[in-house]
């Protein structure tokens, strides 16, 4: 490991031990999330998965939940939008559900458009 990783590793370490214990919480819950994000998928299914949505859900939550709904989805297509939502909800205090209901239009808005590539690709 060079001095550069050591020095960012030790920024994080000071930054998480810093933080109140909810908002450590917050910040492995996005960690966790990005680590997920780059996780070398397998072999996608073309069917969403039936995972209900439960009656109370956090935003990491219902991001791990709707990655297992839709496996076919590759993670990186919708990356951007889905941590801006979660940076909204997090940095500025948008409504957890509002930020979910969101959350289920962009994975399934994406599930449509993986459906019409295969049916095209069969046409």
């Amino acid at each position: 490991m060079n001095i550069v990783e050591n020095k960012k590793s030790k920024t994080i370490t000071d930054i998480y031990e810093a933080l109140p214990s909810d908002s450590r919480k917050s910040l492995m819950d996005f960690a966790e999330y990005l680590f997920q994000r780059d996780a070398v998928d397998e072999p996608a299914l073309q069917q969403k998965l039936d995972i209900s949505r439960p009656e109370t859900e956090s935003v990491v939550a219902a991001l791990k939940r709707l990655n297992k709904t839709y496996p076919m989805i590759e993670r990186k297509l919708i990356f951007h939008e889905a941590s801006s939502l979660m940076t909204d909800h997090i940095m500025q205090g948008r409504d957890v559900v509002e930020v979910i209901d969101e959350l289920e239009r962009l994975f399934d808005q994406h599930y449509q458009d993986v459906l019409l590539m295969t049916k095209d690709s069969e046409s």
